[in-house]
């Protein structure tokens, strides 16, 4: 069905279609019954699926990747497609409108995404608000980062006000260091402020009477010594897991023409073109972090086999994005499905 409706929606301009469809999904929440019809449609349960992570239950291992719905917008509907969690933001303490548009691409040759988005939110106290008013009791992560007026050495303060202002109202957290979208973010990657930053965030987390997870969201551009960098970083700061990868800057081995990349310019690659670099990260964070550490698998997951293979990397949990775009509200229900015919 979604295959014969998906030329009409990538012939609207990528951003534009999916506030479009957002608004639809919203109105079907509010009609009677709507959330129920979507339930029968989409959602999968089985005891199989269930997952524990950093104590956490996951009733399946398939979440909604960051990005989606950035500003908590629609977890209550979101949740009724199946998914095991659903991750907001990345936020901000502030509100910012992010990067001049356009900017959000479609590579449909290589199934793949091209975005500059720069963390456009309305700011964690809007996302907060909504938060306090959602029904559904989806497991949901507050990914943060920092404004793109804050400067490298101030971003510990962007960081501590987004996750104070959420503690309440999500059940783990994750440290965006990684978007390639807003200048100089990635530097924070370096071993030096990557370590100082997750200590304090978990140290934060820590002095609260119930703490709260907090993971690390990695980039697939990392070289070998950047990664055996990060393995001892979560290591020495206690972080309670990594979500591999974010978007590349890398363009290798696209069909897409050099005329068309050089037309839509800078910006973060997601999809199928990742679907390799993302495993080869996993399996070797798994071989270094070994068999118990949290690993969440993002990337070029578009079917159940790319998701088993994502599992047999080391992947305990896996987040869909630019996937679920491409294949459709369904895909969380046919991976589940598969993931318990293989009794995996």
């Amino acid at each position: 069905m979604y295959s014969l409706i998906r030329p009409l929606l990538f012939a609207v301009d990528p951003e534009k279609i999916h506030h479009i469809v957002f608004g639809f999904l919203r109105f079907v929440g509010r009609v009677p019954g709507g959330k129920t019809l979507l339930r029968w449609a989409y959602h999968y349960e089985h005891p199989s699926l269930e997952r524990e992570l950093f104590g956490i239950r996951f009733k399946n291992p398939i979440g909604l990747a960051a990005g989606l719905d950035k500003d908590a917008r629609l977890i209550d509907e979101l949740a009724c497609l199946g998914f095991g969690s659903i991750e907001i933001g990345t936020l901000t303490p502030l509100p910012q409108p992010g990067n001049d548009k356009p900017r959000l691409f479609r590579l449909p040759q290589d199934q793949a995404l091209i975005n500059r988005m720069g963390f456009n939110n309305e700011g964690v106290e809007a996302a907060v608000q909504r938060l306090r008013k959602r029904t559904s009791r989806v497991i949901v992560g507050g990914n943060i980062g920092k404004n793109k007026v804050t400067p490298n050495e101030n971003a510990m303060d962007d960081y501590v006000r987004a996750f104070d202002a959420l503690f309440d109202h999500v059940d783990y957290f994750v440290i965006n260091v990684s978007s390639p979208n807003t200048p100089g973010l990635r530097a924070l990657q370096e071993k030096e402020p990557l370590g100082k930053l997750l200590q304090s965030i978990k140290q934060r987390s820590l002095a609260k009477p119930h703490p709260k997870p907090v993971l690390l969201k990695i980039a697939p551009d990392l070289t070998p010594e950047q990664l055996n960098d990060i393995v001892d970083i979560l290591r020495e700061t206690g972080t309670d897991g990594v979500i591999a990868t974010n978007t590349t800057i890398s363009r290798d081995g696209l069909r897409a023409s050099k005329e068309e990349l050089d037309r839509i310019g800078n910006g973060g690659l997601s999809g199928r073109p990742l679907t390799a670099r993302s495993t080869e990260v996993i399996r070797y964070l798994r071989t270094s972090l070994g068999p118990k550490f949290p690993i969440i698998a993002v990337g070029g997951i578009f079917s159940p086999a790319d998701a088993i293979e994502k599992i047999n990397a080391g992947a305990d949990l896996l987040q869909l994005y630019t996937g679920f775009i491409y294949e459709g509200p369904a895909l969380a229900k046919r991976i589940n499905k598969r993931l318990v015919k293989q009794k995996i």
